[in-house]
């Protein structure tokens, strides 16, 4: 009889086409657009709590913001599936190559959308957990599928769903929503437009394919860059409205100056020259990341 026993050492590995499954599903949640969401999320705690809020509370909001997210960006890759196929930038995502059945990325969805929301609810309050799903309704029901193939304020208005955040961390510290809270809200609003139309400049041909009303497809490229130099002048005039309102220092006001002015003076060269589209999309991230990274600074020193 042979004594031979399993050997401990080995290891079963996840074969490829599980691996490939599980990549599927995580690519449907578009990872990318929810680490810039989160990066709001916790600056915002911060300023609520004067301080810091705690490590337990910070992970358990940024576990059920990622889950709401998560669920919103999954129901949005659903919806849009059919237009995804026919622009160069989308046509790599999941639906699009065919590789998750639509009715199981609406199925992860709406499941992920109703766990973000339960763990909200228990680990933070009901508030943080309603302003959330309020979000997710928001972006899936008013901008993806009332705005974005029919008006060309889809982004402007829609831009309300990725300003939530700061409104689910500040309301997970303080059981509320304070003024310090709408003017970061008002930030992330104005902020969208000119972020999200410097990549509609750059893929213009994909959207008028699909047949999406962005703004430079409907109004031309130079009402585009004159709406993206007012959206970005309104953004630096309500940042710098957190100094009064939010008690912020010397540390805060240098930081949204200096990166108001550059921001702006990378909108005005896409004005000059549109070509520099990407460019500023890429200012614009690291904006975002830069300013909300000195209120955090600006809090704790």
């Amino acid at each position: 009889m042979s004594t031979d026993s399993p050997d401990p050492q080995v290891v079963v590995e996840p074969s490829p086409v599980v691996r490939s499954r599980v990549a599927a599903y995580v690519a449907l949640t578009k990872p990318r657009i929810i680490e810039l969401l989160l990066i709001t999320t916790v600056p915002a705690m911060v300023l609520a709590a004067n301080g810091w809020p705690g490590t337990w509370l910070v992970l358990t909001t940024l576990i059920g913001g990622t889950l709401s997210a998560a669920g919103a960006n999954a129901l949005n890759s659903y919806l849009d599936r059919d237009i995804d196929e026919l622009m160069n930038r989308t046509r790599g995502r999941p639906l699009a190559r065919h590789e998750v059945p639509p009715r199981n990325a609406l199925v992860f969805g709406v499941v992920l959308g109703i766990a973000g929301f339960a763990w909200l609810a228990v680990s933070t309050n009901l508030l943080a957990a309603s302003i959330s799903t309020a979000a997710l309704l928001f972006y899936v029901f008013v901008y993806t599928m009332a705005l974005k193939r029919k008006s060309v304020q889809n982004i402007v208005i829609g831009g309300a769903a990725g300003a939530a955040p700061v409104l689910v961390g500040w309301a997970a510290v303080t059981g509320s929503v304070g003024v310090s809270a709408w003017v970061l809200f008002l930030i992330v609003f104005y902020w969208t437009p000119p972020h999200f139309w410097a990549l509609a400049l750059r893929y213009k041909d994909d959207y008028e394919r699909a047949g999406v009303p962005m703004l430079p497809v409907v109004a031309g490229v130079e009402v585009t860059t004159r709406r993206m130099l007012l959206y970005t002048g309104l953004m630096v005039g309500v940042s710098l409205l957190l100094v009064p309102l939010g008690n912020m220092s010397w540390i805060y006001l240098i930081a949204a100056l200096v990166l108001g002015a550059w921001f702006l003076w990378d909108t005005w060269r896409v004005y000059r020259e549109p070509s520099q589209a990407m460019r500023l999309f890429t200012t614009s991230t690291v904006y975002l990341s830069v300013l909300f990274a000195a209120v955090m600074l600006d809090v704790l020193l």
